[in-house]
């Protein structure tokens, strides 16, 4: 067995074996991974005994923070006292069941109604299956296109592939033309010059409304929406526009399903934020990542009373509802959701995030006075920089520039874990930073951008028009 005190063999190892997701393989062979071998608090240590801010919660779902004694705890208790049974037919187990009440009584609305799976993606995939059994179950067989919206991400199963709209991510992939259909992303940063966000939100729902008309309403089985967008590069919606999408849906019987794999449990200060951020009431919403905040795999589909009630029959003499997974409401899981939930609320992790959020949004619009920052925009402890090489065109960088990639090394140097997406920098955070580590990332950051802003002139890749240009045409957003 290698011994994980020789980092030489482990990279190796990981290297030569293990295929990773989003592997850049230009660069992956020589350069191999960075292994992390230790995790407290908001800090993680790697293979170089180097200790870094965790600015991104592992992705986005390390929400309570790493090492947590009372989830080891809770995890532990669960193994020794039942590991697993299955889910199938009309088996069960207690952790699975308590947690399925509990996220009927965190959830808004009706949604009183759960099925299980192991992340982000199946929670997803599992909703675009079902909402295709309940229009089956309506005698509505024709209504199954879905739709998305450009630069989504909704997972990376075959299916919510196809749902995810960064054109990027889909090269030498196959993808499902004729079942999804993209409307546009709410970009404030790049909205139509002369327009305010008000007429932004007017133009984005009517293209919404023309999309289904034109693919004809008793074709569209749903339509499917993060409350903001994450790997797309955290985009924030107009004032109203989530439900006003709704309306649209509830006129033409479209399913509105909400991806809260996210935003849910606390990274926008609500435990879900669907309605009461964006006043939406979700016929499907999906979880996964805060659930657990990563420490175990889980995701869970929730669906309404009203949906519910047309798939709980059977579809035919002795039918079954023939769907599910083996990890389907894994007791040891579940037992890890129950005590992260716990501790989210004990010690009242959504104020903090309440507090705190506005704050880290106001310490990173300070950010803009750098030259190659075009956009310091999201919410709470969600948020997003974009670089662009002429912030007056907001022209972005070629992708061979890599320079959010470039900041985000600097950044590892200095201490800082980012995570750049194209041209923008993403930061999502443990919700149970402090004011201090907020200063500590903005600080960070800014030295960053700085030192990656002078490199950029020095090899001739901004513009003479940029050098010195007025910080006021820099556009902020949400917040």
């Amino acid at each position: 067995m290698i011994s994980r005190n020789d980092p030489c063999a482990l990279w190796k190892l990981d290297r030569d074996h293990f295929i990773h997701p989003y592997t850049d393989f230009a660069t992956f062979g020589q350069q191999g991974s960075q292994i992390i071998l230790e995790a407290e608090g908001v800090h993680v240590t790697d293979c170089s005994n180097r200790t870094l801010l965790d600015g991104i919660a592992g992705l986005w779902c390390v929400n309570i923070g790493h090492g947590r004694t009372e989830m080891a705890r809770a995890i532990s208790d669960q193994v020794l006292q039942m590991d697993y049974f299955n889910p199938f037919g009309h088996t069960s187990n207690a952790p699975a069941s308590e947690l399925a009440g509990r996220l009927a009584q965190l959830a808004p609305g009706t949604l009183n109604h759960v099925f299980y799976g192991c992340g982000g993606s199946e929670a997803n995939d599992l909703a675009i299956r079902l909402v295709h059994y309940y229009f089956n179950r309506l005698g509505l067989p024709d209504k199954k296109k879905i739709i998305s919206r450009v630069d989504a991400y909704h997972g990376s199963t075959y299916l919510t592939a196809s749902l995810t709209g960064i054109e990027s991510s889909k090269i030498g992939f196959d993808a499902n033309n004729a079942l999804v259909h993209y409307v546009s992303a709410p970009n404030l940063y790049r909205m139509p010059e002369g327009m305010n966000a008000s007429e932004y939100c007017d133009c984005l729902v009517a293209e919404f409304a023309e999309c289904i008309e034109t693919l004809g309403p008793e074709n569209v089985a749903t339509f499917i929406a993060e409350p903001i967008m994450g790997a797309g590069g955290v985009l924030v919606a107009p004032q109203g526009y989530h439900r006003r999408m709704q309306e649209i849906c509830r006129g033409h019987d479209v399913l509105y399903i909400s991806d809260e794999v996210v935003t849910a449990f606390g990274r926008l200060g609500e435990m879900m934020s669907s309605e009461s951020l964006f006043e939406v009431q979700p016929d499907v919403l999906c979880l996964a990542k805060g659930l657990t905040s990563g420490y175990l795999p889980l995701g869970a589909t929730l669906f309404s009373d009203a949906f519910y009630d047309v798939i709980n029959t059977p579809q035919c003499e002795n039918g079954q509802l023939s769907l599910g997974y083996t990890y389907s409401g894994h007791p040891v899981s579940c037992a890890a959701a129950l005590a992260n939930i716990d501790i989210i609320e004990e010690e009242k992790l959504c104020k903090n995030v309440r507090v705190l959020g506005p704050l880290f949004q106001e310490k990173l619009s300070t950010l803009s006075q750098h030259e190659i920052v075009g956009d310091v925009r999201g919410s709470h402890l969600m948020a997003g920089i974009e670089l662009v090489a002429d912030r007056a065109t907001k022209t972005g960088f070629d992708p061979s520039v890599q320079a959010a990639s470039r900041v985000a090394e600097h950044c590892m140097e200095m201490g800082l874990v980012v995570r750049p997406i194209g041209n923008v920098i993403v930061l999502s955070p443990p919700l149970i930073v402090t004011e201090g580590h907020c200063e500590e990332m903005v600080d960070i950051l800014g030295r960053s951008i700085e030192a990656v802003q002078s490199d950029l002139e020095a090899e001739g890749l901004i513009p003479a028009s940029l050098r010195g240009a007025d910080p006021g045409l820099v556009a902020l957003s949400g917040g």
